[in-house]
């Protein structure tokens, strides 16, 4: 078994490797260590590594393995997003932690230990996950594998960067505004924004239902396993992927909240092409866009501004926020319950008009980040205002998803020419990711993306 090709392989594939005992989880952990410690100096994608409980996990899951115990992860490393408990840790969310080490996983963590997936690690975010780039005075940078000068996104950046460099098959991440999904596109893996509550985030919502957590992967197999694994209803995900979808209606939308979008023109042409692709596999698309007009714009800017505003006031030491992060809670501050109770109740309305949407589509075919990929330092020093306002332009087609809290697919079609991944998204109504990852696998096997590898 040539290991470093296992590493490449993904989250399933490994998987299928120590079911058949090709390989044993000691020695794929102790493969997923050495290239932890080779690229994570250059990445930053971890902030901690697990390596003894690791160890200590690997060697309990070849135990189960051994005794003929069968699961979707067992034995395979997995890192978790540093807005996760994990039991032990602290969580840190990009900045100095706040809180003690955790007593206990959060939901999904403790569904991923309970698998035997093997935790690798806290990977990083940006403070308090609020951008799509991963760089905070607390831990510096985290680099994009493809190119180091520039962001593998965020939030969930740190989770990009080590599945795309090969470290993990499989990561957690989470997305309240395309969090799961810019990295994803950064990074050249496939993602997952998942239906509101589909997986559990513990008592309360974060951020008043935009946020969930979903997979990363390199391929869509290994983000549906994963699935499996952490959703609270089963959905047969891994199984989806393998099955055709047979011949679907896609709308092909170019419209946002915030109008017309203003779309790079390789990003643009990517579209273009993915929809041609889609045809050819025998789906029908039609350009056509949801009849939401602007109505999601604000409805999600309050809820933002408002959950990072309650998200601060339950910490200790706000002080410690960077200053952007402080700003930001401070404008969520002044958003008043009324105005929030009238956000949160005008989603009804838009559920009643996408049903009928949905009635006539199965999917919706949309860009995904509209610009060119930043360098790393590119908002480094800028106010909240000036980095709301221009990051909200690039995720322009991403909050209307999380304001309704519909599954979204993010997957890699292609590459810029300066060598950086470009990614479309497609959305389906409530609990359609059987659909999406049945459609994105059918995709991948007629247009496979991972033959192509960064060069670390």
């Amino acid at each position: 078994m040539d290991l470093d090709e296992l590493l490449w392989s993904g989250a399933d594939a490994q998987a299928a490797a120590l079911r058949d005992g090709t390989v044993a989880a000691p020695d794929l952990l102790e493969a997923v260590l050495a290239r932890l410690d080779a690229v994570n100096p250059a990445l930053n994608a971890f902030r901690v590594v697990y390596a003894d409980q690791a160890r200590a996990q690997a060697a309990d899951a070849q135990r189960r393995l051994d005794a003929g115990e069968r699961t979707p992860l067992l034995g395979v490393p997995v890192a978790v997003k540093d807005d996760l408990d994990v039991a032990g840790d602290v969580t840190a969310m990009g900045g100095r932690p706040q809180f003690p080490p955790a007593a206990a996983d959060a939901p999904a963590v403790a569904r991923l230990r309970a698998a035997g997936a093997v935790l690798v690690g806290h990977t990083n975010t940006p403070d308090r996950c609020l951008w799509p780039f991963t760089e905070t005075l607390t831990n510096g940078a985290t680099r994009n594998p493809w190119q180091l000068d520039h962001t593998p996104g965020g939030s969930s950046g740190g989770s990009a960067a080590a599945v795309a460099a090969g470290v993990v098959g499989a990561a957690t991440g989470s997305d309240g505004g395309g969090s799961i999904r810019v990295p994803a596109n950064f990074c050249g893996l496939f993602g997952m924004k998942t239906t509101r509550d589909l997986i559990n985030m513990g008592d309360e919502e974060h951020w008043h239902g935009l946020a969930g957590v979903g997979p990363l992967g390199r391929h869509v197999a290994d983000a549906a396993a994963m699935l499996d694994v952490i959703a609270d209803r089963p959905g047969g995900y891994r199984q989806a992927v393998d099955t055709d979808p047979g011949p679907l209606r896609i709308a092909l939308s170019w419209r946002t909240p915030l109008g017309p979008a203003l779309i790079e023109r390789q990003r643009k042409q990517a579209v273009r092409d993915t929809a041609d692709r889609l045809r050819a596999l025998g789906h029908t698309v039609v350009v056509t866009d949801p009849p939401l007009g602007m109505r999601p714009s604000p409805q999600f800017i309050v809820r933002y501004l408002r959950g990072v505003a309650d998200d601060v006031a339950q910490l200790p030491h706000p002080e410690w926020l960077e200053p952007r992060t402080r700003r930001i809670a401070a404008l969520g501050r002044r958003v008043p319950d009324s105005t929030l109770a009238k956000a949160r109740a005008a989603e009804a309305g838009l559920h009643e008009l996408m049903a009928g949407f949905f009635g006539d589509y199965d999917v919706i075919l949309q860009p995904g980040w509209t610009g060119r990929q930043p360098r790393i330092g590119r908002f480094h020093g800028s106010g909240a205002s000036h980095t709301l306002g221009v990051v909200s332009q690039a995720i322009a087609f991403f909050p209307t998803w999380n304001v309704l809290g519909y599954p979204v697919a993010a997957l890699p079609v292609g590459f810029d020419d300066i060598g950086l991944p470009i990614g479309v998204q497609l959305v389906g109504p409530a609990g359609a990711e059987a659909t999406l990852l049945s459609l994105s696998g059918q995709y991948e096997r007629a247009h496979p993306w991972t033959s192509r590898r960064p060069v670390l």
